[in-house]
């Protein structure tokens, strides 16, 4: 079985450029603009966005360049916050005693002026969720009510009529599974 291989000429390649920009500039401004901080910023990530574009080599081969184009503008916009989310965290967050930032100080903030903040807090809760679902239902039971609803250990071997130990083990276990899952947050959060 060959490849075709799909080439166009660079006049065919910048009309379809042209044509592209003319249809989904302000699409795509409108979709980034009101995650990001300011006009200026939305406005750069689309050029970082047009510029990918115009430099790939097989641009005709993009099958659905609608969803294309909002993948690499949800994925400038996602690190546009990883650069900038120390300098914007330093006056939203607290510090650990060692001076890091933890996922929990960005997760119970309450900042919905910072649109930044906003989107890579929502980044955390949707890894952090899905990681719970691949729990066991006592485990991720345990991490909720502790962690999320504030309860207290014994508190919650007492509803559910279990030794302490079983509870501190299955939080414990429930803990590791979302280190190692969420790795990826937390070095970029310290970094």
């Amino acid at each position: 079985m060959e490849l075709e291989l799909t080439y166009m000429s660079q006049t065919e390649k910048d009309s379809l450029i042209a044509q592209t920009v003319k249809n989904y500039g302000g699409k795509l401004l409108s979709f980034i603009r009101p995650k990001v901080k300011n006009t200026e910023d939305a406005e750069d990530i689309l050029q970082e966005v047009w510029y990918q574009f115009s430099n790939l080599t097989n641009i005709a081969e993009i099958v659905n360049v609608s969803g294309w184009l909002y993948t690499v503008s949800r994925n400038k916009i996602t690190d546009s916050y990883r650069k900038k989310k120390t300098e914007n965290l330093e006056d939203h967050a607290y510090e650990d005693e060692d001076g890091s930032f933890t996922i929990k100080d960005i997760l119970l903030l309450d900042d919905s002026e910072n649109p930044e903040l906003l989107a890579f807090r929502e980044e955390v809760w949707k890894e952090l969720f899905a990681s719970l679902d691949e729990l066991p239902e006592k485990q991720r039971l345990a991490f909720v009510q502790s962690e999320i609803e504030g309860k207290k250990l014994q508190e919650i071997a007492n509803e559910q009529n279990e030794n302490i130990k079983t509870i501190i083990s299955r939080k414990n276990y429930a803990v590791k599974h979302l280190r190692k899952k969420m790795t990826v947050l937390y070095r970029d959060l310290n970094e």
